[in-house]
């Protein structure tokens, strides 16, 4: 019988930007209660910026990547350079509690057919930033919980699927589902991997004694116009691959819904439109971000009709719909958030 892999789980921590926010990533990893683990950072910068701060740090695996390949992609390489059983991932502006790891084996062990965990993760003490992922009826998402205090999630559940900011996988599901899509680049990977995985009929727990501080939005910007771009761009990918037929035709529908909801928050100097113009964007290119997303929609359409086809499917249309709606958010409070 071949040895078991001497580590049970693998974090990988892809980075950009390295510097102090991936050493207080790497010290709250040292500082783990759980033993059985190791890190692989890989860094996307295409210069080797990280390779200093991991080189003192012998239970670091250092990966490079020559250019800048995107968040899915940096984690898949660390994913395939590990055989660990459980796969984590934490970007690298987050600090990790010491009971982090601890917390998410166990929940993963203790129900075989959940195939992801999420985290407690923090902006603040005691603000939460996500407690798992929630899905609008156009296929955008938000962080769960988003801007309320701890102790208002503070009881285990299951949740529709993890921030990828601070997550935990089962190997297991990867294989059957795939892993991230190289293509979504920055922002929605993790959702479209989510949903895959639920189709593929695994679970996802919400695992509160995983707690994760994170600098939300640092390196990307919290309203920034890459951002804005990807966001739309890979939420169209993300409906399009994995929405049923029903809902895929009433969500573009409903991305209108949402942007009157943007416009109407943004005469009133609140929402994601207005901070996106209080950044010093003029708040006109979000239009011309939308018809390049759409554009670069049709471009890929046959890949991701190829790709749709391909999801395994586990369970019916109906039971995935009604996993949607069950954990659902208004066009309304995207908007607004």
């Amino acid at each position: 019988m071949a040895d078991a892999p001497p580590f049970n789980v693998a974090v990988v921590v892809p980075t950009l930007e390295a510097g102090e926010n991936l050493t207080r990533c790497l010290d709250s990893l040292a500082r783990q209660s759980y033993s059985r683990f190791h890190v692989i950072v890989v860094d996307n910068s295409g210069a080797g910026i990280a390779r200093t701060i991991c080189s003192g740090r012998p239970d670091v695996t250092y990966l490079a990547n020559e250019r800048n390949q995107g968040f899915g992609a940096a984690v898949n390489r660390g994913f395939r350079a590990s055989g660990a059983p459980l796969l984590a991932t934490i970007n690298d502006d987050a600090e990790a509690e010491p009971g982090w790891l601890d917390a998410l084996s166990h929940a993963v062990e203790s129900d075989q057919r959940a195939g992801m965990c999420a985290s407690m993760v923090r902006f603040e003490d005691d603000v939460i930033d996500s407690a798992g992922m929630l899905i609008a009826s156009d296929g955008s998402t938000k962080q769960r919980g988003h801007g309320a205090r701890c102790e208002d999630f503070d009881t285990p559940c299951e949740v529709l699927f993890p921030s990828g900011s601070a997550a935990l996988y089962r190997r297991e599901m990867l294989e059957q589902t795939g892993y991230f899509d190289d293509d979504f680049f920055l922002y929605c990977e993790d959702s479209d991997l989510g949903l895959r995985g639920r189709w593929a009929g695994w679970r996802c727990l919400y695992v509160p004694r995983a707690r994760v501080r994170h600098g939300y939005s640092r390196t990307a910007g919290r309203a920034s116009a890459q951002k804005a771009y990807y966001v739309e761009r890979n939420r169209l990918r993300l409906v399009t691959k994995n929405f049923p037929l029903s809902q895929l035709l009433t969500s573009f529908l409903s991305s209108w819904v949402r942007y009157g909801w943007h416009a109407w928050y943004a005469l009133r100097g609140q929402g994601k439109a207005a901070e996106f113009a209080h950044a010093g964007n003029a708040w006109w290119r979000l239009g011309w971000f939308v018809l390049r997303a759409h554009a670069s929609l049709a471009a890929a359409l046959p890949g991701l009709l190829r790709q749709r086809r391909g999801i395994q499917r586990s369970i019916s249309a109906t039971c995935f719909k009604r996993l949607l709606k069950t954990h659902s958010i208004s066009l309304r409070e995207v908007a607004a958030l």
